[in-house]
């Protein structure tokens, strides 16, 4: 009887440490985050994740929203969106000259049921670190006389025109589709963000990247767009701008030979004409640079940009 009683109070502690060890079980995987807990937290998210000056940024949107609209740096951000994809993008970036701050990326989804979410968050702006070199050119075009001076400002009558052309037809979706190609068979250098000396007096950070190109290697769209812009200025030399479609512009410099014209319509790796040495240079090669609606952006990064899948 005593040994019966004994087995007995045994299967109840049995029972009741079996008992508890099934509700500590189901607490602690009751208490677990949901795998989607972060995504629904923050649906925004940039790429790349580090954010410096001069970066160029693709901004995605997680959700099925009726449209999409945001700001950054005082400009419009231009939100497009693809058929098989429950989301949102925009490519963006930071000009080169951007202050290592906090800058508010304000975004506003609006829903079908008319309803909207606030998705603004605070980015913070990391420095990117150039170098300062010093660079020789004739006399004129650090200090351009009469004659030189009515050039610059023709100069600059013409990019406005253009930078004003692609401002009134960013339209609604991008013209360039994919990844960007180099505008040349030619090793890129690091040269975008430098700040420059001329002759030693005039101070200036070099906004693209350059190629080192011989004169007549071809050089080609580095994405689909329009021409908006295809003739000689006087610090670029020859050149020729193509639009990309929401406010992104790419700008190839120092050409010997342009063969586009404006309205033009090119496609990925189409040709636009032949490197050369011509406008402010030391020598020959390719300048190329990215203007997204005024912000310069550092054109070797967005070549490393993966596009041909958006995530």
């Amino acid at each position: 009887m005593l040994e019966e009683m004994r087995l007995s109070r045994f299967a109840q502690s049995a029972a009741v440490l079996i008992l508890v060890a099934h509700v500590a079980l189901a607490a602690k995987k009751h208490s677990r985050p949901r795998p989607d807990a972060a995504v629904s937290a923050s649906p925004v998210t940039l790429t790349p994740a580090l954010v410096e000056s001069g970066s160029p940024e693709l901004i995605r949107v997680a959700g099925d929203y009726e449209s999409v609209e945001g700001g950054w740096f005082g400009r419009k951000i231009l939100f497009f969106r693809r058929p098989d994809r429950h989301a949102w993008y925009a490519l963006a970036g930071v000009d080169v000259e951007a202050a290592a701050v906090p800058a508010t990326l304000r975004i506003t989804a609006h829903a079908a049921d008319h309803s909207t979410r606030d998705l603004s968050q605070n980015i913070p702006i990391h420095p990117a670190h150039y170098v300062t070199g010093s660079l020789s050119v004739l006399p004129k075009f650090v200090e351009p006389g009469p004659e030189d001076k009515v050039l610059i400002t023709a100069a600059v009558k013409a990019k406005e025109k253009a930078f004003a052309m692609s401002e009134a037809n960013m339209g609604k979706e991008p013209l360039w589709s994919g990844r960007f190609l180099p505008p040349v068979k030619a090793q890129a250098t690091a040269s975008f963000g430098t700040r420059r000396m001329f002759n030693g007096k005039l101070a200036s950070i070099h906004k693209g990247t350059d190629f080192r190109a011989s004169v007549g290697t071809p050089v080609l769209a580095g994405n689909s767009g329009t021409v908006i812009l295809a003739q000689p200025l006087y610090y670029e030399g020859n050149c020729v701008m193509v639009d990309h479609g929401l406010g992104l512009i790419s700008i190839s410099m120092h050409l010997s030979r342009i063969d586009v014209k404006p309205g033009q319509r090119v496609a990925r790796g189409e040709h636009l004409g032949l490197s050369g040495a011509t406008g402010r240079v030391t020598g020959p090669h390719l300048h190329w640079a990215i203007r997204w609606q005024g912000a310069m952006l550092d054109p070797t990064k967005l070549m490393r940009m993966n596009l041909d899948r958006l995530p």
